[in-house]
């Protein structure tokens, strides 16, 4: 039988890993730099313009959506653009009241703090984050017992960007104290396209358009897997080719890094020739299949599933996953005769 085994450090995981260190110096740094996402742009470029103008610090902006599409970049576009410092956190980090306390106290008036993955704050700190959200004032308890004193800190007028990857787990007060709620979408494969040929051009590497645009086919609509895969691309380009991505190098190194035309990697294609060779496409339960491939059933659900749902090789029903006839197709195999077929009331499709 086959073996359905699983890679660690993914290429088309658009989760950042150690080795995207380099990803600083590909940020583009002002909102004309920064492609696609161009609603979200106009939108935030009016919100500074007015904020400049009024001389005030910019409204506490919260920016969601998956993994990899630029969150980060855009709250250090957000302080270039007013001219301010930016402090970089993450939700994790922030343990206990004193160290969100020690983040605010040693901003200046207009500073930003940005919060990466705001939504895993503890609800001991979002309960000090709300004064001073609204009020620019920390209430601090000292001491304990009958001695216990409340303290209240003056704050200057700050800028809060939070950053989730999962806007519905964040609390409801908490969502409700931003002012401007951004959502980032993924990227069509042309805006990757120029992504990785101006990416291209800081890393002084020849790039054809169509070279560009076979990468951006496999980037899952992601501007991190996209980068990542210019520089693992470069690498066959420079030592197998003649130092130039053109479409032909790009296809050979794709595959060679078993990345197919859709960006479906070996860990991605395993999960649907299981459903279908072990369990006759489904439905099959995600414990059930995490058990058969030896991995978490929480890696498939947030690793994997999201990125073959979207692009309709599988789905949810009542009893477990289900592959569909694009997925049987995309594999190379015959679909079974039996178009649809009903469960517990719902289609799922076959």
């Amino acid at each position: 039988m086959e073996e359905y085994g699983f890679e660690t450090g993914r290429l088309v995981s658009p989760e950042a890993e150690p080795a995207d260190t380099e990803e600083n110096s590909l940020r583009p740094r002002t909102l004309e730099e920064y492609v696609g996402q161009e609603k979200v742009k106009e939108n935030l470029r009016i919100y500074l313009e007015a904020a400049k103008r009024r001389g005030e610090a910019m409204d506490h902006i919260l920016l969601y959506g998956p993994p990899g599409l630029g969150k980060t970049t855009l709250a250090g576009i957000v302080a270039q653009e007013m001219g301010v410092q930016i402090r970089v956190t993450s939700g994790p980090a922030i343990e206990k009241p004193g160290d969100l306390a020690a983040l605010l106290t040693n901003l200046q008036e207009g500073d930003i703090l940005f919060i990466d993955e705001i939504h895993r704050l503890s609800r001991q700190v979002e309960e000090v984050l709300y004064p001073a959200l609204e009020d620019f004032a920390l209430d601090i308890m000292i001491g304990k017992g009958p001695s216990a004193q409340s303290i209240r800190i003056n704050l200057p007028r700050f800028t809060l960007i939070g950053a989730t990857t999962r806007a519905g787990q964040m609390t409801n007060p908490l969502r409700d104290r931003f002012g401007v709620l951004l959502k980032l979408e993924l990227y069509s494969p042309d805006e990757l396209a120029r992504i990785i040929r101006r990416s291209a051009g800081i890393l002084a590497q020849p790039c054809t358009p169509e070279g560009a645009y076979e990468l951006a086919k496999c980037s899952r609509g992601t501007p991190r897997v996209a980068n990542r895969l210019l520089k693992r691309v470069r690498d066959f380009a420079q030592v197998l080719g003649d130092g130039t991505i053109d479409e032909k190098t790009a296809q050979v190194a794709l595959k060679r890094m078993d990345i197919d035309g859709l960006g479906l990697d070996e860990m991605d294609r395993s999960v649907l020739r299981a459903i279908i060779e072990l369990y006759g496409g489904g439905p099959v339960g995600l414990d059930t299949l995490a058990a058969a491939l030896g991995e978490e059933a929480v890696t498939l659900e947030d690793v994997c599933e999201p990125y073959l749902m979207q692009m309709g090789f599988l789905t949810r029903t009542p009893r477990g996953r289900c592959v569909t006839r694009l997925a049987y197709r995309h594999l190379g195999m015959t679909p079974p005769e039996e178009a649809s077929r009903e469960d517990d009331g719902q289609q799922s499709f076959l």
